[in-house]
């Protein structure tokens, strides 16, 4: 990590009503439309290095607020389906014409399931920390979550516990170039990174060793570096 990350925090620029929920988001930066999507309970001030990076690097960066998270209202009930459909609408809200998406640990979901149902959407995708069904977790995680949920009942955790449901061969529809990244100790199965690689047709994995589930996103520009390499390699005009 090097000195100066995250010192350039972006507000809220702005709230926009899709999919029947309002969605406040952070934009900054001129030129080509990047998506950034956190992960579950967050809000988007966790990627601020990332958009501080991809800002500098001269990309128009937009980073909405999950449903029911950072700055919206929380909502009694959540679904993979149902965030990914938000995206798809924000993005059609702002006008972005096959922006590219990175998305950490639930974010990496929704952006697989935004392309899965609305192909051509992207023009890149880029994921980290992400699995396709529960068991794609290490079972620690699981098992130290299903007791916390027995007690708080929250739904952000009954959905990590529940969803999402992705069938590996429905990852093989994607045809953009996809960046899969996880950490060399991540909470992800180093075989469930493995499995959605293989299944993306242009899809690239990079495995981060001696890094966890966030420890080279949050607060790093290990993957702000990543993302803005792979952009330039692989998101043609």
């Amino acid at each position: 990590m090097q000195s100066g990350v995250n010192q350039m925090p972006y507000g809220i620029s702005g709230v926009v009503q899709v999919n029947g929920v309002s969605l406040h988001y952070a934009a900054a930066g001129k030129g080509r439309p990047v998506v950034l999507v956190h992960g579950n309970g967050e809000s988007h001030e966790v990627l601020g290095a990332e958009m501080r990076q991809l800002v500098e690097a001269g990309y128009r960066v937009y980073a909405p607020d999950s449903r029911g998270q950072g700055a919206n209202e929380p909502l009694p009930e959540y679904h993979y389906a149902d965030m990914a459909e938000d995206m798809y609408q924000f993005i059609r809200a702002m006008g972005l014409v096959r922006p590219a998406l990175y998305g950490y640990s639930d974010g990496g979901i929704i952006g697989l399931l935004l392309e899965m149902r609305h192909p051509g959407t992207l023009g890149a995708l880029a994921v980290s920390g992400t699995n396709l069904s529960p068991a794609g977790l290490i079972p620690s995680f699981i098992e130290e979550y299903t007791v916390i949920n027995e007690k708080t009942q929250d739904p952000l955790i009954t959905l990590m516990l529940t969803e999402p449901r992705i069938e590996p061969q429905e990852l093989a529809g994607i045809r953009i170039p996809v960046l899969v990244t996880a950490g060399e100790n991540d909470l992800i199965l180093r075989e469930e990174t493995e499995r959605i690689a293989a299944m993306i047709p242009d899809a690239q994995m990079e495995i981060i060793v001696g890094e966890d589930h966030g420890s080279y996103i949050v607060g790093s520009e290990i993957m702000g570096r990543m993302l803005i390499r792979f952009l330039a390699d692989k998101w043609k005009e």
